[in-house]
Order: structure tokens, then C-alpha cells, then sequence
């Protein structure tokens, strides 16, 4: 198996964990999907510039800035932080199954993954 497809394996099961991980949560099961996409708002910085728009994407699809959030909403106990964070999760985690990574600001199509 090509080490493409493992990746590609592990992301989907990051986005299992973030969906498990959603279910620890007191909302609504339909907000999930329904929020899932928001993330893709980070493409507006395209707009601008390259450089920004590359900023602004990474910042919304970096899992490290996810998981910092998911803990900042667990120890201060507020569950929309959390949410968020999880939404953040699951969004980078599908994209990445589906080969989308950070941006790099000298084109779009330019990812982490691409390499």
C-alpha cells in the first residue's frame, strides 16, 4: 500500500474521532454537517493577496490551532469553543483525506501535500 493511501486512512480516521468526539457534546447532531464546511471561509484572504490568503487558509485548517482551542474550551468548560475547535478538526482532517493541505503563498494549488 502506498504511503499516500495510509495518510489518506489516518485522516479519515482523525474525522472519525472528531465526529466521536462531537457526541461528548450537547448539541444538535445536524449541526455538525452543517457547520463542517465554514472552515473554507479562510479562502476569502485570496482576496488580498497570495501571501494573505495563504495565512488566513492555514490559520483556519491548522490542526495544532484546533486542538489548542479544543483544550482552552475544555479547561474553561465552555462547549462552543469546543465545538468549534472540533469542527475546525474534522474540516482539516477531510480535507487532508482528500489531498487539501496548508497552503503555501505562491499558489493556491501549492500544498503541504503536494510535495
Amino acid at each position: 500500500m502506498k504511503m499516500k493511501h495510509i495518510l489518506r486512512i489516518e485522516e479519515l480516521f482523525f474525522f472519525l474521532f472528531s465526529i466521536y468526539l462531537f457526541t461528548l457534546l450537547d448539541f444538535q447532531w445536524w449541526l455538525f454537517p452543517l457547520f463542517l464546511l465554514v472552515p473554507d471561509i479562510g479562502m476569502l484572504g485570496y482576496i488580498a493577496n497570495k501571501k494573505i490568503g495563504a495565512f488566513i487558509y492555514n490559520l483556519f485548517h491548522h490542526r495544532a490551532i484546533s486542538i489548542a482551542l479544543y483544550v482552552l474550551g475544555a479547561i474553561l468548560k465552555n462547549q462552543i469553543i469546543q465545538f468549534i475547535a472540533i469542527i475546525l478538526f474534522a474540516h482539516s482532517s477531510l480535507d487532508r483525506a482528500f489531498d487539501y493541505g496548508l497552503k503555501y503563498t505562491d499558489d493556491f494549488k501549492h500544498t503541504h501535500l503536494s510535495q
